[in-house]
């Protein structure tokens, strides 16, 4: 059956449920629900939603606390799911769904994580009393802190004894009112002899969510202290790389022992190679990076952990450089004789104290004169600088100067530095070859920048950019390997793949090292980079039917040349046009007055320059849109017949009038545990509308599989885009209700199901399997017809069940009988109870689910207290208006002496005949006549024989 009605397109909503394990799940006044979950176990959240076309879904977490603020998570699935959650990934999370219709509907749920970690004791005394002996008429106390969620409760023992406030007058114990609901302290006033015990802390969540009590001890006698320490090494230990050194901690005092371990400032991590035992820090192979300072700590949680550091520093020279400084006292950056020039030398060394200079002249030792005067920084000053001013520099003078840097009890190599000083030394000059200042590449080429440097010695070169102003202003760009500066020896800058960002002025400079000490000199240098034009679109689709006109239009974002632009275009490898950009446009358009055949295609369109070229791609065709699968149908799956269901498909089609007319639709089906398909064709009368509602009954499809449904519209085109979706058998939902009967002697309960929402559920019985251990003289002795073998369901009050606590079950989903009236059909629901115990306030209560728009819970039956040891008959009147389910709830009452049954629940179509008189009301609330009432019914066949 082929149905056609007018649907309007639907904006999303959405609601969130649980699915995975949980604790509790609690509705809240302003925000939508709290889901409590332990830590370590699985989170699982479904987002339901309703809205055509079939919205997408999106998760998104906001962080529950400040500290764990990271960016929002996202997921793009209907289902959440996280295993072994942690406590940081307690906090709410949202849904949001989106199909372009109106505003997203959004629905947030708070998760909140359960966990308990160990206890920790802490003991202080009253600070102003620390004298020779720590615990003598003293005032001390015990912190017990222990991290967890919900707040911790705390319980202090000594001994064997539970310590309480009042409890002893030498005891006080309180929450410090800054830390409310985290530590609980223990106040031993004017220490006495019998407070010298065993303590324990006992930290509990009251057993929310299974989690057990968790505990510390601490023993208090006259010999506990806290701790201190002392180490056995030189400050600072100064050693040579390579060398293996041991860094030695003990302990020389605190009760309990305390417990040793080494540190680095900063959080820094120990070295890789390095080994702890106890108080003993070794590390092999020393470097120098792993110099510095170590620390020892000694913590036993009595007062203030102890903590020692030691610096170790690793012998070593680094960093040689030189530079010649012309004479001062004349502007000139040239070495002359009778004038003054000063060679200085510098290096960095660990540690700076042993740094010595000395001077060779040629190869000879070079002692300070009068001519040759030699001066040394400060050995505290680092890197450390040694200087050989030569006065009246004289044709003699000529000659290799050698800096030695070295350690003044070695374990390091030392460092030399030759400077020539000749006729020949004279400062740098930097040039750019000629040709090479203004330089134009094409992208992805590599590039050479070159500046020639003359001079002796030849100083480093430094590159850098420059804002495009080309004004030598301080670097503002990053260079190609994200640094703010390079350095070349050879004064060349290579640059690999360069790509249109690279483009700008480029600023290369000598370095003040191993040079001249005068003005930098420096040069600009301008590079062009070219590439080939960017359009859009770079590709898009283009839905026409047969005789209509259209325009394509391909748009120019940029280019570099931008000038002498061309365009051509093809229609495959056929050339339809060519021109020329003017300067004043930025697209180009091509016109199809009228589509053929000949004129479905893909169309392209290149725009050029001297970089090469940029395409826009125009697939035409004739394809239909796929269709849109409505979910939202109600009652969409019933079944008739004990081995088969029926269901019934409903979909829209994406934007018919964009290609021909559709003649047909293809309909695919397989079970989903096989690979063969079946396939129908679907013809269609008339021009279908946008937003027309078509509805195809599939039917004869066997328990319980799941079918795979493909659907594919088709044109005299040919095929358009298909869509699939999965139908999944769930618990009936009958079209033509007439009578449903449940005695729950199967297994399979007739397809009532537990509430996942509630407490406790009900559990299915026989008076010879009923336990009655704990709950004598409540319950029935037999089900309704007074069978002791049959079964019924029943609800054990007794313990772990409080006051209050909740257990429902779900009838199977029906759909009323539409035809049976136009303001919906009556139905008649019985079932036989049994109340007994004498604690009164055990109560039945018996709702109507209704899943229309809006899934509502409405009241129909209830009653409260002992009914005497008797089955007795409910009957209540019915009249849904959408598919419903019947609830069933116990609530359990102040005792446990009081259980509820219930036994053969009947359905049947008509109003109740001679309803006793606890029935206590019936429910006919207000009708509106659905969408597919409304369906003109066409007679087509489901599925034809197998293809």
């Amino acid at each position: 059956v082929l149905c056609c009605c007018c649907v309007s397109t639907a904006p999303p909503s959405v609601r969130i449920v649980h699915s995975g394990q949980t604790c509790s799940v609690e509705e809240e006044r302003y925000s939508e629900r709290v889901y409590t979950i332990r830590e370590g176990e699985t989170l699982e959240l479904q987002c339901l939603v309703t809205g055509h076309p079939r919205p997408q879904i999106r998760w998104t977490k906001t962080a529950g606390g400040a500290s764990d603020r990271q960016g929002d998570s996202s997921l793009h699935s209907d289902t959440l799911k996280i295993e072994t959650i942690s406590r940081h990934q307690g906090g709410r999370y949202y849904c949001k769904a989106d199909n372009g219709l109106g505003s997203p509907a959004i629905r947030s749920i708070r998760v909140d994580v359960y966990y308990l970690d160990d206890p920790v004791i802490t003991v202080h005394q009253s600070v102003g009393e620390s004298k020779e002996q720590f615990y003598f008429e003293r005032t001390v106390f015990l912190r017990c802190v222990a991290n967890s969620n919900p707040p911790v409760h705390y319980t202090w023992r000594r001994g064997r004894e539970v310590l309480s406030q009042g409890s002893d007058s030498g005891v006080e114990i309180y929450e410090p009112f800054f830390t409310q609901g985290e530590t609980k302290i223990l106040k031993l006033k004017n220490l006495r002899p019998q407070d010298y015990a065993d303590y324990t802390c006992i930290s509990s969540v009251r057993n929310v969510c299974g989690i057990g009590d968790k505990s510390a001890r601490f023993s208090l006698n006259n010999r506990t202290a806290p701790p201190s320490i002392k180490l056995l090494l030189d400050d600072p230990l100064v050693v040579n790389p390579g060398e293996t050194i041991t860094l030695v901690c003990v302990a020389s005092g605190g009760d309990p022992p305390p417990t040793l371990s080494w540190v680095r400032p900063g959080g820094e991590e120990l070295p890789r190679r390095s080994r702890v035992k106890g108080g003993t820090l070794t590390v092999p192979a020393i470097t120098v990076d792993d110099g510095g300072a170590y620390s020892c700590v000694a913590s036993n949680n009595v007062g203030n952990p102890a903590k020692k550091s030691s610096t170790i520093l690793v012998r070593g020279l680094r960093k040689g450089r030189f530079w010649i400084t012309p004479d001062p006292y004349h502007n000139d950056d040239n070495i002359q004789i009778g004038r003054e020039v000063k060679i200085s030398c510098q290096v960095e060394a660990t540690p700076p104290e042993e740094l010595q200079f000395s001077w060779l002249k040629n190869g000879r030792p070079l002692r300070s004169s009068e001519r040759m005067v030699i001066t040394h920084t400060d050995t505290e000053v680092s890197p450390g600088t040694t200087n050989l001013d030569i006065i009246d520099l004289k044709f003699t003078d000529f000659g290799t100067y050698t800096c030695v840097a070295a350690l003044r009890n070695g374990g390091t190599p030392e460092i030399s530095i030759d400077v020539n000083i000749s006729s020949t030394t004279v400062p740098p000059v930097l040039t750019v070859p000629r040709g090479r200042s203004h330089l134009i590449a094409q992208e992805g080429d590599t590039v050479d920048l070159q500046c020639l440097v003359s001079g002796k010695p030849k100083p480093i070169i430094l590159w850098s950019r420059v804002e495009e102003s080309g004004s030598a202003a301080a670097a503002v760009l990053l260079m190609p390997d994200g640094s703010a500066q390079m350095e070349s020896y050879d004064g060349v800058l290579r640059i690999t793949n360069v790509s249109r960002d690279m483009s700008g002025t480029y600023r290369c400079q000598t370095s003040q090292y191993n040079g001249f000490n005068v003005k930098p000199r420096e040069a600009l240098i301008q590079l062009v980079v070219q590439f080939p034009p960017v359009v859009e679109p770079v590709y898009t689709e283009i839905r026409q039917a047969l005789g209509r006109a259209f325009s394509l239009t391909c748009r120019l974002l940029r280019a570099h040349p931008a000038r002498l632009l061309r365009y051509e275009w093809k229609l495959g490898t056929r050339l339809l046009t060519v021109g020329q950009f003017s300067d004043q446009k930025d697209d180009t358009n091509y016109h199809v007055r009228a589509l053929n055949r000949e004129g479905y295609g893909e169309y392209t369109c290149d725009i050029t320059n001297e970089a090469g070229a940029g395409r826009c791609t125009f697939l035409v065709t004739g394809k239909a849109y796929a269709p849109e699968f409505y979910y939202d149908t109600y009652s969409a799956l019933w079944q008739n017949r004990p081995r088969v269901y029926g269901f019934k498909l409903q979909w829209t089609q994406m934007e018919p009038n964009a290609v021909d007319r559709i003649l047909a639709y293809r309909l695919g089906i397989r079970q989903m545990s096989q690979s063969r398909w079946w396939e129908q064709e679907i013809p269609m009368e008339g021009t279908i509308q946008k937003g027309e509602l078509l509805t195809y009954n599939l039917t004869e499809l066997v328990k319980p599989e799941s079918y795979l449904v493909r659907l594919t519209p088709i044109t005299r085109y040919g095929e358009g885009d298909a869509t699939e979706r999965i139908i999944t058998y769930s618990a009936p939902v009958n079209p033509h209700l007439r009578e449903f009967q449940c005695g729950f002697e199967d297994e399979a309960l007739c397809l009532f199901s537990q509430d996942k929402t509630d407490e406790f559920d009900w559990t299915r019985h026989s008076a010879v399997t009923r336990d009655t251990k704990y709950t004598p003289n409540t319950g029935p002795s037999s089900d309704h017809t007074g069978s002791k073998q049959g079964f019924y369901m029943y609800i054990e009050t007794s313990r772990p069940r409080l006051d209050g606590d909740k257990a429902r079950l779900l009838s199977p989903t029906f759909n009323m009988n539409a035809k049976s009236s136009s303001s919906g059909p009556s139905y008649c629901f019985s079932f036989y109870y049994h109340m007994y115990g004498k604690h009164i306030g055990e109560t039945l209560n018996v709702f109507l689910r209704q899943k229309g728009q809006t899934v509502t819970d409405t009241s129909v039956w209830s009653l409260i207290g002992n009914q005497g040891d008797r089955w007795r008959q409910a009957k209540v009147n019915i009249q849904p208006t959408a598919a419903f389910q019947m609830v069933m709830e116990g609530v359990r009452g102040a005792g446990i002496e009081g259980d509820i049954a219930i036994d053969d629940v009947t359905i049947e179509e008509g109003k109740c005949k001679d309803p006793p008189p606890n029935n206590l009301r019936s429910l006919a609330p207000p009708s509106s006549p659905h969408i597919w009432q409304l369906c003109i019914t066409l007679s087509l066949a489901l599925i034809g024989r197998q293809r």
